[in-house]
């Protein structure tokens, strides 16, 4: 069973994020938990439009919350946001990873290690391989992977980075992710 997915974006993420987000149900059984790279500016205004158009909760993650199931946690600015084994959420300040904070990377890997086989990670829209070798760490551990459709991204790079280096089970137009995310849990019931 699926416990998480876990979302990397930059460059393009907003409208990304608006074409996925809103369509998940209700009742979606998984932790969602983002990055989106907005530099120094604050998630306030992004986070209340999501609320307003989604299903689901949608808030900006907090120093040791434990992450639910039918929530959306976004990491704030300039914070890493890592994931801990017991399924609780640690904020750190350390070094810009891929030149970011938050840093995709820095999420995947460690939602890789604790959720291991019940984790889905997706990369969409963005100008740098930031999550590329976390999208591969998700793999390696028995995830599944999905990237958004290069082809068709706003930014290509990091979705390109990501399908070179992860090789992810699926590379798919931004207008299916949300379905293939919803088949894939419902397959596995």
């Amino acid at each position: 069973m699926y416990k998480a997915l876990v979302i990397g974006t930059s460059f393009g993420g907003l409208e990304a994020l608006k074409a996925i987000i809103p369509l998940l149900p209700k009742d979606f059984p998984l932790a969602v938990i983002a990055v989106l790279h907005i530099g120094d500016n604050q998630n306030d205004s992004f986070i209340r439009y999501l609320n307003d158009i989604s299903q689901l909760e949608i808030k900006e993650a907090e120093e040791k919350e434990a992450i639910y199931p039918g929530k959306v946690y976004f990491a704030p600015p300039n914070y890493h946001l890592l994931i801990e084994g017991d399924e609780t959420v640690t904020l750190s300040t350390e070094s810009k990873v891929h030149h970011s904070r938050p840093s995709i990377d820095v999420l995947f890997e460690t939602a890789a290690w604790c959720y291991r086989d019940q984790l889905i990670g997706l990369v969409l829209s963005g100008l740098n391989q930031d999550g590329a070798y976390g999208l591969l760490q998700i793999k390696e551990l028995g995830g599944i992977c999905i990237v958004e459709d290069p082809d068709n991204a706003i930014a290509r790079i990091m979705p390109s980075a990501a399908h070179k280096i992860a090789k992810p089970q699926f590379i798919i137009p931004l207008h299916q992710i949300a379905d293939k995310i919803i088949t894939l849990i419902n397959t596995q019931s």
